[in-house]
């Protein structure tokens, strides 16, 4: 078990990824684990992992995924199956090396996929439900529109000076994540089945005007699990409601979080009852 800094790396395989650990360590309190969207980072999360903490009382780790951020450059190009191999390879091996022993998992996007496609194929008691923000099940129409969108601002705007700020290897975490999504073969791409899968609490937070899915996400989620699924609809945000309506996002995920943690007893509303 690695001994965590407030940040620092985790020799992942042959990755080193960067993290940062806000407040109490796994063996001291539940830990949020936070999975990033497809172009995120640690940095990108911004504020909300510490608001995220405050709220709870749990230790939040947050992670770059091989790609991103200050993490080790991937090999390009991604494979049809990335998302699963991140989350049935790499992220166990978070989990053991950080020391996880109880908590939640908070995916955005990709990360949310991430997230159910883990929780789906792996039956890991010490998490206890998850946080899916603007997850993805399958891929639709819009999503690819405004990814193609993306692509080209990317190829004639400042869009890559901007995301230099947060990738130290931009055009592989760009790349990487674009070519994928817009290849022809990634449109079969379908978790749904994952869903049916998932034995914990599910909490959905969606952006009403979300430019890369629409509610058919939502319908997926409640035709295909068998675990309770809470679904938040956030009027006036769009595909990152942790940022564009950063209060009302937080107190959704710290009520879902910490209602499941004081069933446990963990928790800072456990603490308190």
């Amino acid at each position: 078990m690695t001994i965590l800094e407030p940040s620092g790396t985790l020799k992942i395989g042959d990755a080193e990824l960067e993290y940062r650990m806000i407040g109490p360590a796994p063996d001291k309190a539940p830990t949020i684990v936070m999975l990033h969207e497809g172009l995120g980072s640690v940095g990108l999360w911004g504020e909300f992992p510490d608001k995220l903490q405050a709220a709870t009382g749990a230790g939040v780790l947050v992670y770059s995924r091989a790609g991103y951020g200050r993490s080790s450059p991937v090999r390009l190009p991604r494979q049809l199956d990335y998302m699963h191999a991140e989350a049935l390879d790499v992220l166990p091996k978070i989990l053991d090396a950080i020391g996880f022993r109880r908590g939640l998992l908070l995916g955005h996007s990709d990360g949310a996929s991430i997230a159910a496609i883990y929780a789906g194929g792996i039956q890991d008691h010490r998490v206890r439900g998850l946080i899916l923000v603007a997850p993805h099940f399958v891929v639709e129409d819009i999503s690819v529109t405004s990814i193609a969108e993306i692509k080209a601002a990317y190829a004639t705007t400042d869009l890559k000076t901007k995301l230099a700020r947060w990738h130290k290897n931009v055009d592989n975490a760009f790349i990487g994540w674009n070519d994928i999504w817009l290849s022809p073969q990634f449109r079969n791409w379908d978790i749904s089945e994952s869903l049916a899968y998932v034995r914990v609490p599910i909490a959905i937070i969606q952006g009403a005007d979300d430019q890369y899915g629409t509610l058919r996400q939502i319908e997926i989620a409640r035709e295909e699990c068998y675990c309770p699924v809470d679904v938040s609809l956030i009027d006036g945000a769009a595909h990152s409601p942790h940022r564009e309506s950063a209060a009302v996002t937080l107190k959704i995920a710290s009520d879902f979080a910490n209602r499941l943690l004081r069933f446990h007893g963990e928790g800072e509303l456990g603490r308190a009852a």
